[in-house]
C-alpha cells in the first residue's frame, strides 16, 4: 500500500506526533489550554466518563460502570480509576449526566465515596434513577441532584454548558454543548435518529444551529458504527408487539431490557389495549417500572397490574407477564422460569415467550440456552428478526452517524463510546462526510486531547487511568493479584497442606495431611495425594534438621509440592500451607515472650527518662 509524504497510509487517522509537532511537540500549557480526556468509554462499551479541564476547573460528563466479562470471577462492577480526580478534587465543578443507563450513571455511588461533589446535573428520568441509587447506597445527603433539560444552562468560570434533545431507548436523553475558551465541544451522549419516535424528538434545529455557529470538536457515540443503513422506528416495534399480543391465544411472556423504559411502556400499553392484565417480574424491571410510573412515563392504571398470587385467578389469554432475562442472565426472572425455579410462574404448554431484544455480543450462547430450555418445557418462543421487528437499537447506525456529522459539521472528530474497531469505523464514516483524516482523533482512555485556539492535537502526556474491579460496594477495588488468584482457583483449584510440628524440638510430629478442593477428585486420586504427602514430609524433615522459621517451612512446602503436582497433572493449583504448633510449644513461646517484655521494660523506662 502506498504512503503519503508524512509516512501515513491514506485514510489512516492521526496519532501523537504528526499534528503535535506544530504545537510545541504536544506539550500542554495547563493555564491556557483546554484538555479533554476519558477515564472510561474508549476501547470498550461501558464505564463512560469524559472530563473537560481548563486551568482550575474540571467538568465531567457521565459516570458509568461496566459489567464484567465471565473471566472476572466474583467481580460485580468495573469502574474507572478516579485517582486523578481525587488528586484534583478541588477542580471538579460539575458532574453532568446525559441519560439514565447504568453505563452512564452506575459509577456515581463509588465516585461520591472518592470525591466530594456538591451537585449532579441530570435530566428528569436519570435524576429519579440516581436518587434511587443514592438512597440504596445511603448517600442521599452527600450530593444534590439538579434536574436539567434542553433549555438548561450550567455556567462556571471557564465553561458555558448547554444541552439538546436526542432520541435513545430511555426518556430524557440529552446531548451536551460545552463552550470553552479554546472552542466549542459537542458530546452527543447515546443517540439515534427516529423520525417517528415514541416520546420527545431529536432537536434537529438546535443541532443545525450549532453546526452553523461552528463546532471545534465532536465526540460521538460509536456503538453501531459497523451497522449499515438506518434503524427502524420504535413505532414500528410497537405495531409488531401489539399484533403479537393480539394474536397470541394463551399467556404471553415478554422479556426485554429493564432500562428500555419506552419499550416497556409500549408492551404495557399493548397488553391493556388487548384486555390483558400485566405482572412485572425482576428487581430491576420492577424498580424502573415504579420510577417510570411516578414520573408519568408509564401511565397504565393500577387496576391493570396484578401480583404473582393473582396469576392463577385469570384465564391465560387475559395475562401478560413482563420480565427480565432477555440476555440469558442465570439469576434473572426468565432463566428461573425456564428452569422451573420461579416462585410464581411455571411454563404451561401453549405459553408464548417473546424476546423484544437482540443478544448483546458474547451473550448468544446463554440466550440460546434459555430459548432451548423454554422450548423443552413447552413454550412457543418468538425472537426478533428482520421479518418480525420486535426490537430496534438505541444507537445510531452508519447513516444516522453521517446525519449527526453533517448537522454538527465539526472541525475535529473524536469517536467515543465503543471498542477500538468501532472507533476506527466511525472515524472512516466521518471521513466520508468530509472531515480530514488527520482531524480524526482515535484515543484511548487517559489520552489527552488539547484544544488551543480552536485547533486540536493529542498531547504527549497522559492521565493515569485503569479499570478498578469492584466486589460488593468496595470502591477501593480488587488488586490484580486477587483477580489472578481467582482465575487460578477457577482453572486449577487449591491444595491445603496441614502440618503438625513441635517447635521446641524442631520436629515434625506426623506425616502431613493434604486436602484438595477443585483440583482432583479425591476418591480417584488417593495414590497421588499419598505420594504428595510423602514428598512434603521428606522435604520438611530435611529442612527441620537445622533451625528454621515458619515462613521457611511454608516456602519448603510450596517449593516441593508445586513441581510434583504440575509434573503429574499438568496443573498449578494454589498451595496453602497450614502449620499447627503443639500446645506446649506455643505456651513456652508465649512465656519466653512475656519474660523478654518484663526484662526489657526497666531499660526502656530508664531510656525514656
Amino acid at each position: 500500500m502506498s504512503e503519503n509524504n508524512n509516512g501515513r497510509r491514506p485514510g489512516q487517522s492521526v496519532r501523537y506526533s504528526e499534528v503535535a509537532d506544530s504545537f510545541n511537540a504536544g506539550s500542554i500549557n495547563h493555564k491556557t489550554d483546554t484538555l479533554v480526556y476519558a477515564l472510561g468509554g474508549l476501547g470498550e462499551i461501558g464505564k463512560n466518563m469524559y472530563c473537560f479541564e481548563h486551568d482550575n476547573e474540571i467538568v465531567i460528563v457521565d459516570c458509568g460502570v461496566m459489567f464484567p466479562e465471565g473471566d472476572l470471577l466474583g467481580v460485580d462492577y468495573v469502574i474507572p480509576d478516579y485517582s486523578y480526580l481525587v488528586k484534583n478534587h478541588e477542580k471538579v465543578k460539575a458532574l453532568i449526566i446525559t441519560h439514565g443507563h447504568e453505563d452512564h450513571i452506575g459509577g456515581i455511588p463509588f465516585f461520591l465515596r472518592s470525591v466530594r461533589l456538591k451537585e449532579i446535573y441530570a435530566p428528569r428520568f436519570a435524576k429519579a434513577l440516581i436518587e434511587k441509587k443514592l438512597e440504596e447506597h445511603r448517600l442521599s445527603r452527600s450530593c444534590k441532584v439538579i434536574e436539567i433539560n434542553s433549555d438548561s444552562r450550567v455556567r462556571t468560570e471557564h465553561f458555558n454548558i448547554g444541552f439538546f434533545d436526542t432520541v435513545h431507548s430511555i426518556p430524557d436523553s440529552l446531548g451536551v454543548l460545552i463552550n470553552t475558551p479554546n472552542g466549542r465541544i459537542v458530546e452527543t451522549g447515546d443517540f439515534k435518529f427516529d423520525l417517528t419516535p415514541v416520546g420527545r424528538n431529536s432537536d434537529y434545529q438546535k443541532m443545525a444551529f450549532m453546526g452553523q455557529a461552528g463546532v471545534t470538536l465532536l465526540m460521538s457515540d460509536s456503538t453501531n458504527s459497523s451497522v449499515p443503513g438506518f434503524s427502524i422506528s420504535e413505532r414500528q416495534v410497537a405495531l409488531a408487539i401489539n399484533e403479537q399480543m393480539r394474536k397470541t391465544p394463551g399467556r404471553l411472556l415478554v422479556s426485554t431490557f429493564a432500562s428500555n423504559v419506552l419499550r416497556l411502556n409500549q408492551i404495557l400499553e399493548a397488553a391493556v389495549s388487548c384486555g390483558r392484565k400485566v405482572a412485572v417480574f425482576g428487581r430491576s424491571m420492577e424498580n424502573v417500572c415504579d420510577i417510570a410510573r411516578k414520573n408519568g412515563v408509564i401511565k397504565i392504571p393500577d387496576s391493570s397490574f396484578i401480583s404473582g398470587n393473582e396469576l392463577n385467578t385469570l384465564p391465560p389469554n387475559k395475562i401478560c407477564i413482563v420480565c427480565t432475562g432477555s440476555q440469558g442472565e442465570p439469576m434473572a426472572a426468565l432463566s428461573r422460569i425456564a428452569n422451573g425455579t420461579h416462585r410464581f410462574i411455571k411454563i404451561i404448554p401453549g405459553d408464548t415467550v417473546l424476546f423484544s431484544s437482540n443478544p448483546i455480543p458474547g451473550n448468544g450462547v446463554s440466550v440460546g440456552g434459555v430459548i432451548n430450555q423454554l422450548t423443552r418445557v413447552g413454550a412457543n418462543v418468538v425472537t426478533n428478526s428482520p421479518l418480525t421487528s420486535f426490537h430496534t437499537t438505541g444507537h445510531a447506525p452508519q447513516e444516522e452517524q453521517k446525519l449527526m456529522l453533517n448537522l454538527i459539521k465539526p472541525k475535529y472528530f473524536m469517536p467515543n463510546h465503543g471498542e477500538y474497531k468501532m472507533l476506527i469505523q466511525h472515524s472512516q464514516t466521518a471521513q466520508l462526510t468530509g472531515i480530514e483524516p488527520d482531524h480524526c482523533l482515535i484515543c484511548s482512555n487517559g489520552d489527552i486531547v488539547v484544544l488551543r485556539d480552536e485547533e486540536c492535537f493529542i498531547a504527549n502526556e497522559r492521565v493515569q487511568t485503569d479499570a478498578i474491579y469492584v466486589d460488593g460496594n468496595d470502591a477501593s477495588g480488587l488488586s490484580t493479584s486477587v483477580i489472578k488468584d481467582r482465575k487460578i482457583l477457577a482453572e486449577n483449584g487449591l491444595v491445603a497442606v496441614i502440618v503438625t510440628i513441635d517447635s521446641r524440638y524442631n520436629k515434625i510430629l506426623c506425616r502431613p495431611s493434604i486436602v484438595s478442593r477443585g483440583f482432583v477428585f479425591i476418591k480417584d486420586s488417593q495414590t497421588l495425594l499419598k505420594e504428595a504427602e510423602l514428598i512434603v514430609y521428606d522435604s520438611l524433615k530435611k529442612k527441620m534438621q537445622q533451625r528454621t522459621t515458619f515462613g521457611e517451612l511454608k516456602n519448603c512446602i510450596r517449593s516441593s509440592l508445586e513441581p510434583f503436582l504440575f509434573q503429574r497433572t499438568n496443573r498449578n493449583p494454589i498451595v496453602i500451607p497450614v502449620i499447627l504448633n503443639q500446645k506446649a510449644a506455643i505456651a513456652e513461646i508465649m512465656a519466653k515472650s512475656a519474660e523478654r517484655t518484663r526484662t526489657s521494660s526497666p531499660r526502656t523506662r530508664r531510656t525514656s527518662q
